[in-house]
């Protein structure tokens, strides 16, 4: 038995709460493509995680709902969409803001993204890292180099 990925989707009342918010076709040239199916089209992506070019061919081309998705997301539309959203829910009460509360004292972050220091590795490789004088010796001619291209008179 095959297992189905769940049909991502907005329903009609989804849509009709949506709909009035987003841009539309004011500019000359070619039209775009219906907002619903290419809406339709980022969902199945985003929850899929899979790659654009698999895209099923019912939304249309990959590149277009990329490219929509790509638009949108540069022209700041999804945000200024989740908080239209946000407001209006909030409004009709269908928000518990208990639900999106984070104690922070229960979330941890792995030692390495402080930043903290690898237990039983040396920081240099003794056997890849040059001498002192070596280093020294490099450091003057840069500067010195560096010097007589800044100052031709020397």
């Amino acid at each position: 038995m095959a297992v189905k990925s769940p049909e991502y989707r907005l329903s009609d009342e989804q849509w009709a709460m949506i709909s009035p918010m987003l841009p539309g076709n004011k500019n000359r040239g070619g039209q775009w493509k219906d907002h619903r199916l290419v809406i339709d089209g980022i969902l199945w992506i985003l929850s899929d995680g899979g790659r654009w070019r698999n895209l099923p061919e019912r939304f249309g081309p990959w590149q277009t709902v990329y490219d929509r998705f790509r638009k949108w997301t540069r022209q700041g539309f999804w945000d200024r969409l989740l908080e239209s959203l946000r407001v209006i829910k909030q409004e009709s009460g269908e928000i518990d803001f208990k639900l999106f509360y984070i104690d922070g004292s229960v979330i941890r972050a792995h030692q390495s993204a402080a930043g903290a220091p690898q237990k039983n590795f040396p920081r240099e490789n003794p056997r890849t890292m040059a001498s002192d004088a070596a280093k020294e010796a490099s450091a003057r001619s840069c500067t010195s180099f560096a010097m007589a291209m800044a100052c031709p008179s020397r």
